[in-house]
């Protein structure tokens, strides 16, 4: 009886052989942020609403339209995670360590919105947050370990955009001066921010409308109204890039999608992608995060980057190989009816090797099919000869004649004997 059930929409199964592709980039992010200091941190998939409200803002289109949103049996109203900041701020916050405090995390993220490629209502982030110093160098660190991640993956058609978005003061001039801007122009704005302007004209600048565009880059540019201090705080920034050869293109209408942001924001967009929706990573300060969530004072950066997104950036480099050694080394293939096959497997597994088996009491004719498929070098055959000789026959899965290319071994030299033959 087939099942009726389906993967909710906007949702997707990972299986293999999909799912290495995902063990390794996972494998290649966590070593990479272990050289760079940063430890795993692991925060619950929901929390209070008034943490992401706190900090993505309550009149986010994140908050107001795509954010889960639900009430538990004790009716305290929770949201599942849309993003990975604010969480790993809580914590920090709860529990106090020491700064500047460095964490990467993993995680599902949900927003309800339109599914489309590399986007889904449950798609998976991964990415890093260090808290506790204003220090520019920090900023450096943070884009440096996102780009040399990008470099691991393969991909090579990578772009940094990066802005500033100034602190209150030198924000909030700039802002007054856009209103007055976008009220001159108003009707030349997108049908959605002819309406909505006025309660967050930054948002105007993230829009990716022609309309809105056109209006944008006739008016005033943030990097214009920065203090000194935030002007020098930048060009720090860009200036520890550049020493690191890490080229950056200013975009002075980058300004991301969440309120929490100060200073520096950067993205990171796939060319091979090629459409608009070719953004791959972000991120950017935070500085005033850990106050809007009732902690002390505590500068903060980071950026995140969807799992999906960048497959999909890998696959349209052409970029088809694995980042993680996955090959099974032996099949045991066993038809004398006895535990000596599960003795063998287990023996073999406590050395190293990766090694499957047949179950069912299936023909050899049919285990043999199995384990040519499985990729292994090596079958390992146990027959009731075999038993009974405490011998197995070793075949080479991968000669041209397998009669010939087999091998029988006393039980007690087996290990030496697929050490040489391995060399593992």
């Amino acid at each position: 009886m087939n099942s009726s059930f389906q993967a909710p929409i906007g949702t997707h199964d990972v299986l293999a052989p999909q799912s290495a592709l995902w063990e390794g980039l996972v494998a290649t992010f966590a070593q990479l942020a272990f050289q760079y200091g940063f430890t795993l941190a692991l925060t619950p998939m929901f929390e209070e609403i008034g943490v992401f409200n706190r900090g993505i803002g309550e009149n986010s289109d994140v908050a107001t339209k795509e954010m889960y949103v639900f009430q538990d049996r004790g009716d305290r109203t929770y949201a599942l995670r849309p993003e990975g900041t604010a969480s790993v701020v809580r914590a920090f916050i709860q529990h106090q360590p020491t700064t500047p405090y460095k964490a990467w995390y993993v995680t599902p993220a949900f927003r309800y919105e339109r599914p489309q490629a590399g986007r889904y209502r449950q798609h998976h982030q991964l990415g890093v947050e260090a808290i506790g110093t204003d220090d520019p160098a920090i900023d450096v660190e943070v884009i440096a370990l996102a780009w040399r991640f990008y470099q691991a993956l393969g991909l090579r058609r990578v772009r940094l955009l990066i802005n500033s978005m100034g602190h209150d003061e030198c924000r909030g001039r700039y802002v007054n001066v856009l209103k007055g801007h976008l009220e001159e122009w108003r009707e030349q704005l997108c049908d959605e921010h002819q309406k909505t302007w006025i309660q967050n004209p930054l948002r105007v600048l993230d829009c990716k409308r022609e309309s809105c565009i056109n209006v944008v880059n006739d008016g005033p540019l943030l990097p214009d109204f920065l203090c000194s201090e935030c002007a020098n705080h930048f060009a720090s920034v860009r200036k520890g890039l550049a020493v690191l050869g890490i080229e950056s293109t200013l975009d002075p209408r980058l300004v991301r999608g969440f309120d929490y942001y100060t200073r520096t924001t950067f993205e990171f967009v796939a060319e091979a992608l090629g459409n608009a929706q070719n953004a791959i990573g972000g991120g950017g300060r935070y500085d005033g995060l850990s106050e809007q969530l009732g902690g002390k004072p505590a500068g903060g950066i980071g950026f995140g980057s969807g799992i999906e997104r960048l497959l999909l950036a890998r696959e349209a480099e052409g970029i088809t190989q694995n980042l993680i050694n996955r090959t099974i080394d032996l099949f045991v293939v066993d038809t004398s009816g006895l535990d000596v096959a599960t003795v063998v497997v287990d023996e073999l597994r406590n050395q190293g090797y990766a090694v499957v088996r047949s179950f069912d009491a299936r023909s050899m004719k049919s285990q043999m099919k199995l384990a040519d498929r499985s990729g292994a070098a090596l079958a390992l055959l146990i027959g009731p000869q075999e038993a009974e000789s405490d011998q197995i026959t070793i075949r080479d899965l991968r000669g041209e004649d397998f009669e010939r290319d087999q091998q029988l071994v006393a039980r007690e030299d087996l290990i030496f004997t697929l050490r040489q033959r391995l060399k593992k």
